[in-house]
Formats: C-alpha cells, structure tokens, sequence
C-alpha cells in the first residue's frame, strides 16, 4: 500500500467513505494519475482524511481529468494528529514554503502566521500554502491537514489567547531553558521574523503569564531552521491532554 499513489480527500466534499462505493476524483487528481504519474485502470490508489481515515482503492477508470476509484476496504481507522499549534512570521515564499512543510510533516495541527514589528513580508499565498500542506501531508502518512489561519498581527492574538493553553516563545539570545517540559498537545510554538523579535517584543512576551521561553542554543538559525527545532524540541515530550 505505501507503494501506492497517496492522496487526501476533503471530507466536505464527498459522502462517508464506504466499501464498493464510487469516488470522482476532482480534475487536478485525475490529472496527477494519469498524466504524471501514468497509473491506468486496476492500479491501486490510498485515499485518506481525517473523518473517514484511510482507504485502499482501485481506479475503475482513468481518461485526462476524469477519474473513478471503487473503495474496497479501510486501511486505517481515523485518528486525530497529537501535536501543536505553530505561530510564525511570515518569511520570503521558499521559506515560508519550507516552514509549512516541515511543520506539516512534524505534526503541527494548526498554522497561525502573525506580523511582528520585523516581520518583511505582510501577504502570504494561503492557497499556495494549502497546497503544500496537502502534499506534505500524503507525503508523511497522517491523515489529517493542518488549518493555516489568516495573516494577523501578533499583539491582537496574545490579547485573545486563552489562560489554559501554553506559548513556547524562542526567544533568541535569553537564558529560557532549551529543554522544555510539560508540553500538551493542543499548546502552541511561537518562532520570530528574520532578525527575531524586537526588546518590546521580548517584554511583552515575558509578561504574559501563559508564555513560556525557549531558547535554541547558542547558535543564530535561520527562521524556518528555528521552527523545525522548535518544534521537534516540544513536540519530544508531548504529554496527553
């Protein structure tokens, strides 16, 4: 089954995945199998998404942007992706790119960007940015996609957090532990622009109770870098909600 093109469905536009039940797949999938991929009637398809899990599927046929896939069996019972939200300034396209890539693939459930007072770049591609997570996600084999939030400004989104949910803020050159504990699924990451964050952003962000420091180490990283490593560095002792 791994083997086989992987490709995710959105639950809102089709009825419950069934055994023996017929999918139209949309002309962009249609279009991926047989033009790229040069699959034929009989080969094998994995469809997935968070409300029917994942299924094994067979094309029944296949014509330029048209085509059907028979279901035959469930694969993988639905399960909810256990990890974090992602805050993050939006950076140049590639990285951007980068930053919702790896997130995706290191189970970030949830893309918040926001401007900080450095932030370079004001407009993201959301979109575009749904593509990659799309991709990403049949990539690594979860069954959900990250929701990626509209652009808002930073200090608008601390003002609303909620008091149960913790913000591990890299906060660069500062003394906050680099080993974070207590981390639960549903917390969330925050990472700077390019340049970090500016002093009145460092106290805002220490003031607020809820906020909780993370240093990266000693070294300068690249903004998507951070993210990874933030993210891998929380995300390692995750405890249930």
């Amino acid at each position: 089954m791994r083997d086989c093109p992987r490709l995710f469905i959105p639950p809102g536009t089709i009825a419950p995945m069934a055994c023996d039940a017929m999918l139209d797949l949309e002309a962009g999938q249609a279009h991926y199998l047989g033009a790229v991929l040069r699959q034929q009637a009989g080969a094998a398809v994995a469809l997935f998404n968070a409300r029917d899990g994942e299924w094994h599927g067979v094309i029944d046929h296949l014509r330029r942007d048209r085509c059907r896939i028979r279901l035959v069996e469930r694969t993988r019972a639905p399960v909810a992706t256990r990890g974090l939200c992602l805050l993050f300034a939006p950076l140049k396209r590639d990285a951007t790119e980068t930053v919702i890539r790896m997130g995706t693939e290191l189970g970030v459930t949830r893309f918040r960007p926001v401007v900080s007072e450095r932030t370079n770049t004001h407009r993201i591609n959301a979109a575009r940015l749904e593509s990659i997570a799309v991709e990403a996600a049949e990539q690594c084999e979860r069954l959900d996609v990250p929701a990626i939030d509209p652009l808002a400004d930073l200090p608008v989104v601390l003002s609303q957090w909620p008091d149960d949910m913790s913000l591990f803020a890299a906060l660069e050159r500062s003394d906050a532990p680099v080993v974070p504990t207590g981390a639960r699924s549903g917390d969330c990451v925050l990472i700077g622009p390019e340049g970090g964050f500016s002093p009145r952003e460092h106290d805002m962000l220490r003031a607020r109770p809820f906020v909780r420091p993370l240093s990266l180490g000693d070294l300068v990283l690249r903004a998507d870098t951070a993210a990874a490593a933030a993210l891998a560095l929380v995300g390692a002792g995750l405890k249930a909600v």
